[in-house]
């Protein structure tokens, strides 16, 4: 009992601060159209993803996390679009949001390997709190009884470089709603802005070996700044094996934070595998080493992408995953 106790209060502080938390993926840069707009396109095909992310398991309340995008390109490879939707669960709260996504691609040399894309995601988000899911004998005022949700427009920006051996991204999203009175739904936190920097590159080892190295650096002036240390080993361009370990750390001045926070978050253990060309699996396992190790449950991370005209992709570059 104590530990649920303790999960179910540590997600309430979360849940109920003033800043509204991004979901997060383990294999995030496999879903990079969910945090960069300038992303669509990158495949250079016509293709489909979808991620499911539960968090904690068998801890009621625990995060779970659904998202699903198709992108494709436009006028020969100039422009990417992208449909995205996703679905976060997290104790009483309930938010899903859609984004069309629009990118033009630049190209930096004669055969198009090398692009630079400006990109610009519009869509809606809803956000929700289920008020049977709180505490009943702890009664606030205007403390919703059932389902409350709001619906509210957003945009997000990026910008995307990619070549046949790296690649790097920016992007912010909550670029509307952070500005919208949402305050009649008192339980219903505000968005805030989110800031994404990530980059990775592509290193031969051998003919059928290869090193992805790459990080992610995430921060919403709200919480800690986090960063994720990543490295896949690929074979083959079947099998890919890997880790990550996810981190706070401190780029600016935060005095709003507690003090002794721990920066410690986890540390990932992931696979990919194509079983054919057209189709991608993943799976990625957290393990917590913070303030929640012994305490939190199993996390799991399932992925899948299918690829159409496979075969006409240049090989043996960062977007041909």
């Amino acid at each position: 009992m104590k530990k649920i106790f303790f999960i179910i209060g540590f997600m309430s502080v979360f849940s109920f601060a003033k800043a509204q938390q991004d979901a997060q993926f383990s294999q995030y840069m496999f879903n990079g159209i969910y945090i960069n707009p300038a992303y669509a396109g990158y495949k250079e095909q016509l293709n489909v993803h979808a991620f499911y992310r539960t968090q904690w398991t068998g801890i009621t309340g625990a995060p779970k996390t659904m998202s699903l995008a198709v992108d494709a390109i436009a006028n020969d490879g100039n422009v990417g679009l992208a449909l995205q939707v996703s679905s976060d669960r997290l104790g009483a709260q309930r938010n899903q949001s859609v984004y069309g996504n629009y990118a033009y691609r630049i190209s930096m040399n004669e055969d198009g390997s090398s692009r630079l894309a400006f990109g610009l995601g519009v869509g809606a988000i809803q956000l929700g709190i289920d008020g049977a899911l709180l505490n009943p004998n702890d009664f606030e005022v205007n403390q919703p009884l059932g389902l409350q949700s709001t619906i509210i427009p957003d945009a997000r920006v990026g910008v995307y470089y990619s070549d046949n051996n790296f690649y790097a991204g920016l992007s912010a999203d909550n670029l509307i709603s952070q500005y919208l009175d949402i305050s009649k739904n008192a339980f219903i936190p505000q968005p805030k802005p989110h800031y994404y920097l990530t980059a990775g590159v592509l290193v031969p080892l051998s003919y059928d070996v290869l090193l992805k190295p790459s990080f992610l650096l995430k921060d919403d002036r709200g919480g800690p700044t986090s960063l994720d240390l990543n490295a896949f080993v690929i074979f083959a361009e079947k099998f890919w094996v890997g880790a990550s370990y996810r981190t706070g750390v401190k780029i600016y001045t935060k005095s709003y934070l507690q003090k002794d926070l721990s920066n410690l978050n986890s540390a990932v253990a992931a696979v990919q595998f194509f079983p054919t060309p057209n189709l991608r699996v993943g799976y990625a396992y957290d393990f917590s080493i913070g303030a929640l190790q012994g305490y939190s449950g199993s996390t799991h991370e399932i992925s899948l992408g299918y690829f159409f005209n496979k075969g006409n992709v240049r090989m043996l570059t960062p977007r041909v995953f």
